[in-house]
């Protein structure tokens, strides 16, 4: 009965979608991937909502269902009846009203199974799309029949943009340049490595002083376009992967004429969402680098790169959990992990039965036995870390959505009265979960 329920509640506000899209004409930019579409979204909606009444996707609002409800403006009705009427009377009032709608729509659109892109751009037309990273071993891959069916999946939105559109790709990504290709639209680039339209570099973490140790509170870098290099400058996490959602973001600026002097201000007070790579103060003078949100192979690679770039005087603690829906590449991406996380950590904590594999790997990195401890349940990990610290400790903490790495960070935060602001999932509906 639930699913026929949520068949019949699809079905209406994807109709009432397309109807609201004729009749009000936003511009829409959609983003896809396999690491950084929130991030990426983030930025995007940071840049064109400082000269534009803008609307981006919710959290991480990416699927079937998330998508037109970014459309009708409303929230996700869960498991109430109520809010879904609520929403689809919502949707009627936009259709058959006048009523305020933003001139751009950021919409962050994921994909889980085969053939559920193909579907939602049967009728969404984006104005730009931008790609921004896969990896070797792609996020969802476990219900693919290969990592190239996830690619040729995502490329069902660059087959959708208008006419006259823009495509926006991730230059280092060899995946994403692969759409390249298949685009008679215009197309820009953004990158670290490669020579792209916008180019990252100079990345440096920045520090600040707190009770006799020194704790990273951002980072800088600089964004190369047409002979120009400007500074720009991000608090509240680290890592440079996080330079291309900035980038991408400022590209889309630059393709709508924003300066890119102005625009770049806009990051100055730009927080990027909770649980990817977050910096969250922790109990007895600790720092916690929280990536609690999502865990892939690429992601998890780039978190312990980040997480080895941060120079202390404390350990270097690293908690990782499952990372989940990588089906056959399982066992041994977590053993290849667990082998750069030995190199570059003081004591390692791992929550979930696949994340037995990264204990494995560290062993044969030839980290002691006695400095991993394995866990199956988040919060009993952060719990038993919560004794294990001492003042100047940096710890990293990464595990796919469904091992629910943000209970172990709650239990090691200096303040968890700031947790729903803080941390990732703190709704009522993941509450009960």
């Amino acid at each position: 009965m639930k699913n026929v329920f949520k068949q019949i509640v699809t079905t209406i506000i994807w109709w009432q979608s397309q109807i609201i899209l004729r009749k009000y004409h936003p511009k829409i930019v959609a983003i896809t991937g396999s690491v950084g579409k929130t991030s990426t979204k983030d930025a995007i909606y940071a840049v064109l909502g400082s000269a534009y009444s803008a609307r981006k996707s919710d959290k991480s609002f990416n699927s079937q269902l998330g998508v037109p409800l970014t459309i009708l403006g409303r929230p996700n009705g869960w498991n109430s009846f109520w809010l879904w009427f609520k929403n689809i009377l919502w949707g009627f009032k936009l259709i058959f009203t006048r009523s305020k709608y933003p001139e751009w729509l950021i919409l962050e659109i994921g994909v889980d199974r085969p053939r559920g892109l193909s579907k939602l751009t049967k009728w969404l037309r984006p104005d730009i799309v931008v790609i921004t990273r896969f990896g070797k071993v792609p996020a969802h891959v476990e219900f693919f029949d290969s990592r190239e069916g996830v690619v040729a999946e995502k490329g069902s939105l660059v087959k959708a943009l208008k006419p006259g559109g823009l495509l926006i790709l991730n230059g280092d990504d060899e995946d994403a340049m692969s759409y390249r290709d298949r685009s008679k639209e215009k197309t820009l680039t953004y990158g670290v490595e490669s020579l792209s339209t916008l180019r990252g570099g100079n990345y440096y973490i920045t520090y600040k002083e707190i009770n006799g140790f020194s704790f990273p509170e951002g980072f800088n870098f600089k964004a190369d376009y047409d002979g120009s290099s400007v500074p720009v400058s991000i608090s509240g996490v680290i890592g440079d992967h996080h330079m291309y959602p900035i980038l991408a973001g400022l590209l889309v600026g630059i393709s709508q004429n924003l300066p890119l002097l102005s625009i770049t201000d806009v990051f100055k007070n730009h927080l990027p969402p909770p649980g990817r790579m977050s910096l969250v103060p922790g109990e007895k003078n600790t720092m916690i680098i929280d990536d609690s949100y999502n865990a892939s192979p690429v992601a998890l690679e780039e978190a312990l790169k980040s997480f080895e770039d941060v120079k202390g005087k404390g350990r270097k603690i690293t908690m990782l959990g499952d990372m989940l829906e990588i089906g056959r590449y399982s066992a041994d991406e977590h053993k290849k992990l667990g082998e750069k996380a030995a190199a570059i950590s003081d004591i390692l904590i791992t929550v979930g039965i696949r994340a037995k594999y990264i204990a494995e790997g560290a062993l044969s990195g030839g980290m002691s036995e006695k400095v991993i401890y394995q866990y199956e349940d988040s919060r009993e990990a952060g719990k038993f870390l919560e004794n294990l610290l001492k003042p100047g400790d940096l710890i990293l903490v990464k595990g796919s959505q469904g091992v629910r790495m943000e209970k172990a960070v709650e239990e090691i935060m200096a303040e968890p009265e700031k947790k729903k602001i803080l941390l990732v999932r703190q709704d009522e509906e993941w509450a009960r979960r």
